[in-house]
């Protein structure tokens, strides 16, 4: 695929959808970091659920902390590995406190030190809470960077290099968003929703529906 493709394809989805954004509810960063690691293996819709009990009860490092591994578990049994998740949120909190005031810090390097943050959760804060123009690959964007031939890649770390690499710089910044966006709505997993895709006539998937 070319640049010029490239550009198009971020042309339009921009113009679909001009201000994109995550659908996990949260109102800082904080609520973000949790949402999202209770977000892994799960839908969104599901820690929405969750997190619309919890966040009105503990919204930030000390009342998370306050309530305990126990005391988590009874609001996010609902979400999936919630026994391991109640443990890194409480581990989370504890360091949150102790080593950056309570604070979530804005570099990669200190959230990925964090129970159950990985890579994927770390550029998902640093782009969505603080405006770093990060891009994220779950299994929505690496399929969809796959499928269209937009940045294709054997492993999520390949796809994510690759995007930073060739989604141009005025994109990057929601570039994570309408991929996630996409995929979850048209591009979906099983089949594709072409004849409803806004950039149908630059992807080079071969293998397109017509319903």
């Amino acid at each position: 695929m070319n640049a010029a493709k490239r550009h198009e394809i971020f042309v339009r989805l921009r113009d679909h959808n001009p201000e994109p954004t995550t659908e996990l509810n949260y109102s800082s960063p904080f609520e973000l970091l949790i949402a999202v690691l209770l977000s892994a293996q799960a839908t969104d819709v599901s820690v929405n659920k969750a997190t619309d009990k919890l966040f009105p009860v503990a919204n930030t490092p000390q009342t998370m902390l306050d309530l305990g591994v126990d005391g988590l578990k009874s609001y996010i049994k609902t979400i999936g590995l919630f026994n391991t998740k109640a443990e890194n949120t409480i581990k989370t909190c504890r360091i949150l406190l102790e080593e950056h005031g309570g604070e979530v810090p804005q570099t990669r390097e200190a959230l990925e030190k964090l129970p159950g943050v990985g890579r994927k959760t770390a550029n998902v804060v640093l782009n969505t809470a603080f405006g770093h123009p990060t891009i994220a690959v779950d299994t929505h964007i690496f399929r969809v960077s796959n499928r269209t031939r937009l940045a294709p890649g054997k492993n999520v770390d390949e796809v994510e290099a690759k995007l930073m690499k060739h989604v141009p710089a005025e994109f990057r910044q929601d570039a994570h968003h309408w991929l996630i966006l996409h995929g979850r709505y048209t591009c979906i997993a099983r089949k594709p929703r072409c004849g409803s895709c806004v950039i149908e006539d630059l992807c080079e998937y071969k293998e397109k529906t017509h319903d």
